[in-house]
């Protein structure tokens, strides 16, 4: 009889243990983005919507380019920033280009009007944008990277957002356009159009969590210099901003434009970087899980950003071997039908994986499994990653684009 007792009650501890990893798995990727579809719709049916000030007299703006050895691009760059409207005077153009050993201070010289600041050592993104930070004086400063290029209207769309003084930071829309028939182009595209989503939603609801490198803008009055070794400089200076009490507005009308990772090995460098990133962003910002100091910012942040770089990976991928568990202990109705599913899609991911390494990669359905399994397997990597590299700077190779 105690025998008996004994088993029921490990055998109920490894479905509650499955249970609570389904749960956190559904939540982070699905159930957060109902939830917050359903708290926007009954906040703007409640609230009277926010009208911008139609006579904001729109302020001196630098655009900041921090590029590392970008010859390539650096003309077609200039080209896309001569297209950018914005009144004529106020719109400055600033390129910190630390130790770049190319061509790329060169090729800037050509351009009278472009500020370039210049140091022969390179410490890395994060260092190189402190230091620029100091030299500019425009009350708004746009970021964004060498080898993206922005929609002509973004500028004046992102500066009308800080006509409200609650807003702090404004991040633009990433979008990835590549080659149809590269399977890394059209999960990662698949990606940022679901993210792009959330920000949108996280936006209408507070604030969005974060900005991309690719674009977006701060109040200079607010930037707050980071340490050198910051891996994601872009979501800590965002974020940093968000804790003083203001908000990221979300522009999705403004947009920046970069090619995919050239391929799945790329883009794994890619990931890993930014998961390591993540969580040394949790820690440097664990002020932000203080629920009682923040609240709805806290309750964003934890939900969109915090599960998916700590214990939703986890979560994942002990699914499998808890349903095998509680199959195996004779259980076999609801939990056999959930591992055959299991089972059905990591052996769709094994097929993406395979079509990704044959190259047959036109439309290829396996490839979404492979590239949810491929983005939770990486960011356990980029936590190896994280702690290997800790006492390192800010400095790591770039991944190449398509």
């Amino acid at each position: 009889m105690d025998g008996d007792y004994i088993n029921h009650s490990i055998v109920l501890g490894w479905k509650i243990a499955f249970w609570i990893c389904a749960f956190l798995v559904f939540y982070t990727y699905f159930g957060y983005g109902i939830i917050l579809f359903l708290l926007v719709q009954i906040k703007e049916w409640i609230a009277k919507p926010h009208h911008v000030d139609k006579h904001y007299v729109l302020p001196d703006v630098t655009l900041l380019i921090a590029a590392y050895n970008e010859e390539d691009v650096v003309e077609e760059k200039m080209k896309n920033c001569d297209a950018l409207i914005y009144p004529e005077g106020k719109f400055h153009v600033v390129w910190v280009t630390d130790g770049s050993t190319d061509r790329t201070n060169e090729i800037l010289a050509k351009y009278p009007d472009v500020t370039v600041l210049y140091s022969p050592e390179r410490r890395g993104k994060t260092a190189a944008v402190n230091r620029a930070m100091k030299e500019i004086k425009s009350p708004i400063v746009v970021l964004t990277d060498a080898n993206t290029m922005i929609n002509p209207s973004a500028m004046e769309l992102m500066a009308r957002c800080f006509a409200d003084p609650n807003v702090g930071c404004v991040a633009g829309e990433k979008r990835v356009h590549g080659p149809e028939d590269s399977g890394a182009a059209a999960s990662e595209g698949m990606y940022w159009k679901y993210e792009s989503f959330l920000k949108d939603l996280d936006n209408r609801l507070y604030s969005t969590q974060g900005a991309a490198g690719e674009l977006y803008a701060v109040r200079r009055e607010l930037w707050t210099e980071m340490p050198d070794n910051t891996l994601l400089d872009d979501f800590i200076a965002s974020m940093t901003i968000a804790a003083s009490g203001k908000k990221i507005a979300y522009c999705k009308d403004a947009y920046a434009i970069e090619g995919p990772s050239a391929n799945i090995d790329e883009e794994r460098k890619r990931k890993r970087r930014i998961s390591a990133g993540g969580l040394q962003s949790v820690w440097h910002m664990r002020g932000l899980l203080n629920f009682w100091q923040h609240k709805r910012l806290t309750f964003q942040y934890v939900s969109h950003r915090v599960l998916r770089w700590t214990v939703t990976p986890v979560a994942l991928f002990a699914l499998f071997p808890l349903n095998v568990i509680i199959v195996l202990g004779g259980y076999t109705a609801v939990y056999g039908v959930l591992l055959f599913l299991q089972t059905a899609f990591y052996v769709s991911a094994i097929g993406g994986r395979s079509a990704e390494r044959m190259g047959r990669r036109r439309k290829t359905s396996l490839f979404v499994p492979y590239y949810f399994v491929f983005m939770n397997i990486s960011v356990i990597l980029g936590w190896k990653y994280f702690f290997e590299n800790k006492k390192k700077g800010g400095v790591w190779e770039k991944a190449k684009r398509a």
